[in-house]
């Protein structure tokens, strides 16, 4: 369903989970991309580097497809579509594990630009996103480690041409290759969402110091910076910060989600295809009722969470009043749903589901830190329940 037939239909109930042709084929181009381009040897070599991505395959994946500026207007350089192709494109790189610094340059910091910027900075910062000539990144949690805005400490000071910048940002996706950095910070002598505001910073800024941080799942890299009286512009108003970084982070929420169900679908198709492989007592395990129940309920988890994906990413497309408290829903659903698959996977698997060699551990691993990014599930149903007003 294209955005503006939810638009038309004015009510979140009304949405329907079917896609139009034209998304189906364009799904059909990133898988066949990604099946060439993503495959798991090429997973483990790029995993293996600082850099955490291919330059090569990122330029064919700009040109070819121009991912990167799928949502981006086209009067900004960008595709022109909307929240629900963002999520396709998500959906298949957590399908094929894609190491690639598309969720922190495409999603988590052109959207910040979006709904913060004004049409200025989006004239000047945009187009180079948008064909993939710049990479980008949002920081915003910092070394406590908390995904609530309010727990934000970076102190911005006004100066003369912008502001000096000063604190910490750690577990920031791609911040050591970053281009440009849109980093969340508050006005000295600020609390909660007052003072508030995003800045853009040039990743090779005086007093700005990168240091690539050692996480379990080394196919998404994370950083932390360290800000020294850094040089920054602000994003649009000073003052206009908490509304546009809740929205960038809700939107993160949803396409995180998305991708979270291409990757529990992964394994669900891993599993099964073992099942019917695997021979035990003269039969294949799949024969078995214990394991025909274990892979029925995986379905179901599978089924439960796209569900909640798509329903959040079609009603965040059509702007319908509840897609924020969606954005909570799928979030929390995705996170638990694709950790259990991912549990599930690997004890199917038998002994071999635990060795280096099988790629289990792979999707295990992203699903163990796509729980814990942008908050955990019990962090997002408190939001969820706020959200509803219960």
């Amino acid at each position: 369903m294209s955005a503006s037939d939810v638009a038309k239909s004015g009510q979140t109930s009304r949405i329907q989970f079917a896609f139009t042709d034209e998304q189906e084929q364009f799904r059909a181009a990133i898988r066949r991309f990604l099946q060439e381009k993503s495959p798991s040897t090429t997973v483990r070599r790029l995993m293996e580097t600082a850099e955490g991505y291919d330059p090569e395959i990122w330029r064919q994946l700009s040109e070819q497809l121009a991912l990167p500026g799928i949502h981006i207007p086209e009067q900004y350089g960008g595709a022109g579509f909307g929240m629900v192709e963002l999520c396709i494109v998500m959906e298949e790189s957590g399908r094929a594990l894609l190491c690639a610094p598309y969720f922190s340059t495409a999603v988590l910091a052109t959207n910040a630009i979006l709904n913060a910027g004004t049409d200025a900075q989006k004239a000047s910062l945009l187009p180079d996103l948008a064909s993939g000539a710049r990479l980008a990144t949002l920081a915003v949690t910092e070394p406590n480690g908390q995904w609530d805005p309010r727990a934000i400490e970076l102190v911005a000071t006004p100066a003369a041409d912008g502001f000096l910048l000063n604190g910490a940002k750690s577990y920031v996706v791609d911040g050591h290759v970053a281009d440009l950095l849109v980093v969340a910070g508050r006005v000295r002598g600020t609390t909660g969402d007052e003072g508030l505001a995003l800045f853009t910073v040039r990743a090779d800024t005086s007093g700005v110091e990168r240091r690539l941080l050692e996480s379990m799942d080394p196919t998404r890299k994370l950083a932390r910076i360290d800000f020294h009286d850094a040089h920054a512009q602000p994003l649009g108003t000073v003052n206009g910060g908490a509304t546009a970084l809740a929205r960038t982070l809700d939107q993160a929420a949803i396409a995180l989600a998305n991708e979270m169900v291409g990757g529990a679908q992964t394994l669900f198709d891993a599993a099964v295809n073992y099942t019917k492989m695997r021979v035990q007592f003269g039969r294949t395990i799949g024969s078995f009722q214990a394991i025909k129940h274990k892979c029925a309920d995986m379905l179901l988890d599978l089924e439960l969470a796209k569900s909640a994906a798509y329903y959040a990413a079609q009603a965040a497309a059509a702007d319908d009043p509840e897609w924020l408290a969606l954005a909570c829903l799928a979030k929390a659903s995705a996170s638990e749903i694709y950790l259990r698959i991912a549990i599930d996977c690997i004890q199917l698997h038998g002994g071999i589901g635990f060795t280096w060699d099988n790629d289990t551990h792979l999707w295990f691993k992203r699903a163990k830190s796509s729980e814990v990014f942008l908050g955990q599930p019990n962090y997002h149903r408190e939001l969820l329940m706020q959200r509803w007003g219960v």
